[in-house]
């Protein structure tokens, strides 16, 4: 190793005087005076150097370099909104020296650069050895892209066999611009052309469905990355692959990993990528010489996947004949930002390492610079020693599994396409057998064995055990279970005197009162199923519910009073139900309007209750509250639960369900264990005061919100969040809420239930990839009343499965954690789109409800507003900020209205379409001569040029682009002393939506 002085820095650059910047040194620029980009643009790259490596010679060679290239040693001045490169006050340090340490490379990539300060080139050498070093470059991408890297090396190798050879090898020469204004030429000539082709192409979602993507992903955040490297027989299988197809490599990586998007559940896939626009006399430039573009696919299951190969490859073709316009340019609505969409994909071919005179020396093109823009980058490098992928992620918005499993299932189609090109899109296997396995089997392995009794059976074991044990408790009154079990003896006995028995409706519309449980429970003794009516529900339900039900009977309090007539208790004449027999009917809203009966069999009532039993640790010492409507089906568990384990059930009065002050005290003075209620029911206990460190909390029928989960967890002793449709009889899953949640989930199945989470084909979706919730096993109810078409369709034939079997289709979009656990997304039917965004509005709630003084929220649409409603003391200045601070724009709603209470149905859930109309908007900026509305128009007419301009015309309509905006926030800033943020431009594009935000900074200053 021959050490030596260095050599001067080198001079600034002759001859280079300020040049308006590129078209792509122009967005990037814009990009990092809209937010603050870190390290997002930059390159890193290394050279390993094995031999002996003469440090002043490689010195020199890369001073060279630089001056060779001139912009490797510019800064970027902004001149009225306009960037120009001008040579860095501060030339390109000496390359620099030190030793390897093992955090340097992650410290030295991270690094920022100061554009307007300069330079954007930053070398180091580090000493590994006596004969290894590395060399380490990170350079900007305003001055550099990935062909530069093979560029640079290529001069540097030759540069430095220059310097070692001995003799003078001369001054650099620098490489030639093209003429000032060739690329603005080019541009304009295929202006036409992009503008047509962006009128007929889309742009995309700015939503993207990925595996364990959690919350929508936009801008530059820390990165983790996911690396690895394609074996090389399935990258020697490519190349023959993309020949017979009849397309390039490229277009053959970008079908295959579109159809991975395609079965991720993207209908209309779109990646962003980086197209190189070098011209032939451009070929040895350094600089960035890209445009990135968003390509759109249109996949359909069916295809074959070399059919859309060739799609695909037509499609960018298309594409490539307007790479070079930039999007802003042609009027095409989108959102500019670190990239322009939710995935980006980036290919090279690099070729092998250069030689460095008397060293072996070796490339690592591919470095991470620990940064992630928007969800999801995709780096390929095909290079002489290997095919490299670089998967960059969000940690803070995806899983790593998730962005592991990405390249997973890459790999997968990859290989199973080389083999089988023919396979339509829909088959492409994304799972390898042990996944699949997983899903299908592993975390349904759920099997029990449990009593073929059923409930009428369970509870007069109890009552010949322990007949004097309090069954029912109701104000001042007490059943005991040998009370309870001979008044429904009796109340079965008058049942079979009136002919009503085995496969007979009976519909009871009685009081909150241990009558109630002698109703239910007579009924089923005598073989007969029951049909509850709410008091409460408008007449022309009930009489609807009677009519379709075709009840044979209705029990009122009246029939439910011990009658001098009634004899001794006696069994059943024809023994208790079997349980294949109906138990209870229970009417459920339809989508149309029509409810719809659901009809549930004693086996599944049974193994519910054996379930949850088993869940809890239930026992006889229990004692269970009693506070939900009879109509509404998760009354069954607090009914019978407590019954079939020997405990007792406290029922609470119609007044006392509503007022959450006498539920809690009810709850005291009985000691109550267990407690069962909606979030919605459990706010209003914890409203009044509710705390109780003794009592056994079951949360469902809504979703549970974490903000509320962390609230309600403290105050109970175990928090039990439930989930289940009423067809797949009350509860299905559950999960076990700790003291300090992180994350609620729905959980696992519960016993002898099965779950699936799958696609529109009804294949299983990978874990962490959104999907339809399908429910099997012993809780399947029987199906609808007189609906054979709607069972048809919501309980199709099981797939996965007994001979046989069925399965329920929830309508509920759900997905698996990593570790089997089902996060719960929303509704189908709940998922909106609004402005071209898909928005649940689910996550918006719970956002809301986590703010401070936000007791209870909703959102809902209203006039294509998203409208955001809370019950408690909070501002709606702060709720905009604390939201916006956590949500996308398009997530934060427009207006906030704040209520007393929020309106519930009669079973306690949010009645979401009764939350009322939000206020008018207040009126945009005054219209005075004087007032900011006209300054605003004044400056925009400036800048485009326009002799007049309306209050609403749009600004992307009128040809605005990134260097407009910049443009027009300089002069506002001159004239009105007010900096509009450049995000701005993109929510209020209009002249009064400017002038408004011109109002409100001139307000606050």
């Amino acid at each position: 190793m021959n050490e030596a002085p260095a050599s001067p820095r080198p001079p600034e650059h002759p001859g280079h005087p300020a040049r308006p910047a590129s078209a792509a040194q122009s967005g990037i620029w814009f990009n990092e005076s809209l937010t603050d980009c870190g390290a997002v643009h930059n390159i890193a790259f290394t050279v390993r150097l094995d031999g002996d490596l003469d440090i002043p010679a490689l010195r020199r060679a890369c001073a060279a370099v630089v001056r060779t290239h001139w912009q490797l040693g510019c800064a970027v001045q902004d001149r009225a909104g306009v960037p120009h490169l001008v040579p860095a006050p501060v030339q390109p340090p000496e390359l620099a020296v030190e030793p390897e340490r093992p955090d340097a490379l992650r410290a030295y990539t991270a690094a920022p650069f100061d554009l307007a300060r300069g330079p954007l080139f930053r070398p180091v050498l580090q000493v590994i050895g006596p004969r290894a070093h590395r060399l380490l470059l990170n350079v900007h991408h305003i001055v550099f892209d990935g062909l530069s890297m093979e560029t640079f090396v290529t001069d540097l190798a030759a540069r430095y066999e220059a310097e070692t050879a001995g003799g003078d090898p001369g001054p650099p020469v620098p490489v030639p611009e093209e003429p000032a204004g060739a690329e603005e030429e080019r541009i304009a000539a295929k202006l036409p052309a992009a503008r047509a082709y962006w009128a007929h192409h889309p742009v995309g979602d700015d939503d993207v469905v990925l595996p364990g993507l959690e919350r929508p992903a936009e801008g530059v955040s820390d990165g983790a990355t996911v690396e690895f490297r394609l074996p090389d027989e399935l990258r020697a299988r490519l190349r023959p692959l993309a020949e017979r197809i009849g397309v390039s490599r490229f277009e053959l990586l970008t079908a295959a990993f579109h159809a991975v998007l395609f079965r991720y559940g993207n209908k209309t896939p779109v990646t962003a990528l980086d197209l190189g626009t070098r011209t032939p006399g451009q070929s040895r430039h350094i600089g960035v010489h890209v445009n990135e573009l968003p390509f759109a696919s249109a996949p359909e299951g069916g295809t074959p996947f070399e059919d859309f190969a060739r799609a695909v490859r037509a499609g960018l073709r298309e594409l490539y004949e307007v790479r070079e316009v930039p999007l802003g340019r042609t009027g095409a609505r989108f959102r500019p930002g670190v990239a322009l969409a939710p995935v980006t994909m980036s290919y090279r071919r690099m070729g092998p390492a250069p030689r460095f005179g008397g060293l072996d020396a070796s490339v690592e093109w591919q470095i991470s610079n620990n940064t992630a823009r928007n969800a999801l980058r995709v780096e390929l490098t095909d290079s002489a020693d290997g095919f490299d992928v670089m998967i960059q992620y969000p940690p803070d918005a995806m899983t790593r599994e998730g962005a592991e499993s990405v390249g997973r299932h890459w790999r997968a189609v990859l290989d199973h396409v080389t083999a089988a090109p023919a396979t339509p899109l829909a088959d492409l296997p994304l799972l390898a057998g042990d996944e699949r396995e997983r899903l299908l089997t592993g975390w349904n392995d759920t099997a029990r064995d449990y009593p073929a009794r059923t409930v009428p059976e369970l509870i007069a074991e109890h009552a010949a055990r322990t007949p004097d044990a309090v069954a029912v408790v109701h104000a001042d009154r007490r059943l005991t279970y040998a009370e309870l079990d001979a008044d429904a003896a009796r109340l079965a006995a008058r049942l079979h005197g009136k002919g009503i028995g085995k496969g007979a409706l009976v519909a009871v519309r009685a009081s909150r009162s241990e009558r109630l449980l002698v109703a239910l429970l007579g009924i089923l003794k005598a073989g007969a199923a029951y049909v509850p009516l709410d008091a409460e529900y408008p007449g022309e339900r009930l009489k609807y519910v009677m009519e379709d039900s075709r009840a044979v009977v209705e029990l009122t309090d009246a029939d439910l009073e011990p009658s001098a007539d009634d004899g001794p208790a006696a069994p059943a004449a024809a023994g208790p139900p079997a349980p294949d027999d109906l138990a209870y009917v229970i009417y459920t809203s339809g989508s149309t309007g029509r409810p719809k009966g659901v009809q549930i069999e004693h086996r599944s009532l049974t193994n519910l209750l054996h379930s949850v039993e088993e869940l809890l640790g239930a026992r006889p010492a229990d004692t269970w509250l009693a506070l939900t409507s009879v109509s509404f089906d998760i009354s069954g568990l607090e009914l019978f639960l407590p019954l079939i384990t020997g405990a007792t059930v406290v029922v609470a009065s119609e007044s006392q369900t509503r007022d959450g002050a006498e539920l809690g005290a009810l709850a005291a003075r009985h000691a109550v264990t267990h407690v069962q209620a909606t979030p919605t029911g459990w706010a209003m206990l914890l409203d009044s005061g509710f705390d109780a460190p003794g009592v056994t909390a079951l949360v469902g029928g809504e979703a549970l919100p974490l903000a509320f989960a962390r609230r309600l967890r403290p105050t109970v002793a175990r928090l039990v969040n439930v989930y289940g449709p009423t067809e797949t009889t009350i509860w299905s899953t559950s999960q076990e809420i700790g003291p300090a949640p992180e994350r609620v989930t729905i959980g696992r199945p519960l016993a002898n239930t099965r779950t699936y989470v799958l696609d529109e084909r009804l294949s299983p979706v990978p874990p962490g990839v959104p999907g339809d919730l399908y429910i099997a096993g012993a809780g399947l109810a029987r199906g609808y009343v007189g609906r054979p078409d709607l069972d048809g369709e919501r309980f199709p034939p099981g797939p996965y499965g007994p001979a046989g079997s069925r399965m329920y289709r929830t309508g509920d979009r759900v997905r698996h954690r990593p570790d089997g656990q089902l996060e719960f997304l929303g509704r189908s039917d709940d998922q909106i789109k609004l402005r071209g965004y898909r928005i649940e509005l689910g996550e918006i709630e719970s956002r809301l409800l986590a703010a401070d003084g936000v007791d209870r929220s909703a959102v809902a649409v209203r006039d294509g507003r998203l409208v955001g409603y809370h019950v408690g003391g909070a501002d709606p200045g702060g709720l905009r900020r604390e939201l916006a601070a956590a949500l996308p724009a398009y997530m934060v709603p427009e207006v906030f209205v704040a209520l007393d209470a929020l309106p519930t149905t009669p079973n306690g859930k949010l009645d979401r379409a009764a939350l009322p109309e939000p206020p008018e908007s207040a009126a945009a900026a005054s219209a005075g001569a004087d007032s900011p509305l006209e300054a605003v128009r004044e400056i925009w007419c400036e800048v485009l040029r326009l002799p007049t301009l309306g209050d609403t015309e749009d600004l992307f309509d009128l040809g605005g682009h990134s260097i407009t905006m910049t443009q027009i926030s300089t002069r506002i800033l001159e004239r009105l002393d007010v900096d509009v943020p450049l995000s701005a431009y993109f929510d209020e594009p209009t002249v009064r939506g400017i002038a408004a935000v011109v109002a409100d900074l001139q307000e606050a200053q």
